[in-house]
């Protein structure tokens, strides 16, 4: 297959293929004595990005140069801190390294798929370090070379980036290695007609797609517990498909004193419960709205439930009478955004 790069994607100089890239960090396996040699002609694994290897040969064995400029051999991958595919911290007694003992930092954070790599690479906030992709996945983030800045590119086979998140992380080719990002303070977000308020919500699946759905519909920020909510991670990035570097993400420790904050600010601040006295299109009344939802099970907790200034119902006329936290939150979006749209 004769690749080539898209217009304004990097430039990739001709390789001396995986396998001499691999030998740097991984050595084969012993074969048990008495059994023939050969390749393994396994078929690859569905959704894990390219799974094309093909490369003219360079004399060294190494690219002469980073993509997009930079004098430095680019040698293939550099390591990692093994399998975990919630984007966190492998190895165990002491800090994890790398190739050539390159210490990887204890903040370290996986963040993996297309669009969750393209996206922080859009967020100038985001501290980005190394870009370990495969080729055909780089061809189709198509960074332009002011994007990628100082990151260190290393070009990997899909079977080392499983070893990086794990085989269950669908990464498609590519997994960025950056530093988390750093929460907003709570009068940062205070312009924005619409946000909203996650009480204890735990799952890293449904607060990604809960960022997500907050992104579509324009919320300004995010709002969790210092405690009781997941860290950012792989997973969550994952979920949120990119939507994790597009909103501000505020933590508090005391949520009701910051549910209080932002009535003062205000916010008509709405809980949304099943027993609720109305429903929310009835219930809204404020031009700057902060919606407030629990976790799965046991809803709002009293002291949240007591704090917000109202307490309203989605309208569910089928028989079952309640949602799925993220589709809640959709749901409640959608509606707030309609009604802050008529002012």
């Amino acid at each position: 297959m004769n690749l080539r790069p898209r217009r304004n994607a990097v430039s990739l100089v001709p390789a001396h293929g995986y396998k001499t890239a691999m030998d740097k960090t991984s050595n084969p396996p012993e074969r048990p004595s008495g059994k023939p040699s050969g390749k393994s002609h396994g078929k690859p694994r569905e959704g894990h990005g390219d799974t094309s290897h093909k490369g003219g040969p360079h004399k060294d064995g190494k690219y002469k140069g980073r993509p997009g400029g930079g004098g430095k051999a680019w040698t293939g991958f550099k390591g990692n801190r093994g399998a975990s595919g919630h984007g966190g911290h492998g190895g165990h007694g002491g800090p994890a390294r790398g190739e050539h003992g390159r210490r990887i930092p204890d903040d370290t954070l996986y963040l993996y798929g297309l669009h969750t790599v393209r996206h922080a690479f859009d967020n100038p906030r985001r501290v980005r370090r190394v870009l370990r992709v495969t080729r055909n996945a780089l061809a189709r983030l198509d960074l332009a070379p002011d994007l990628l800045g100082d990151v260190e590119i290393v070009e990997t086979s899909p079977r080392e980036l499983d070893k990086l998140v794990g085989r269950d992380a669908v990464h498609q080719g590519a997994v960025l290695e950056v530093e988390p990002l750093e929460p907003r303070p709570m009068d940062e977000i205070s312009q924005s007609p619409l946000l909203l308020v996650l009480d204890q919500v735990t799952d890293p699946h449904n607060v990604g797609a809960i960022m997500r759905s907050a992104v579509a519909f324009g919320a300004g920020a995010l709002i969790t517990t210092a405690r009781h909510s997941p860290v950012e991670t792989g997973v969550l990035a994952k979920s949120a498909s990119g939507a994790l570097d597009m909103i501000d993400h505020v933590m508090v420790r005391n949520l009701a004193e910051a549910i209080e904050e932002l009535a003062a600010l205000g916010y008509q601040t709405v809980g949304l419960d099943s027993e609720g006295p109305d429903i929310l299109e009835n219930s809204l009344t404020g031009g700057k709205v902060a919606l407030v939802l629990g976790a799965e099970g046991k809803g709002l907790r009293q002291k949240t439930r007591e704090t917000c200034a109202t307490l309203a119902r989605i309208d569910l006329p089928g028989e079952i009478r309640s949602l799925n936290v993220s589709n809640a939150a959709a749901l409640s979006l959608y509606v707030a955004r309609r009604h802050v749209d008529r002012g």
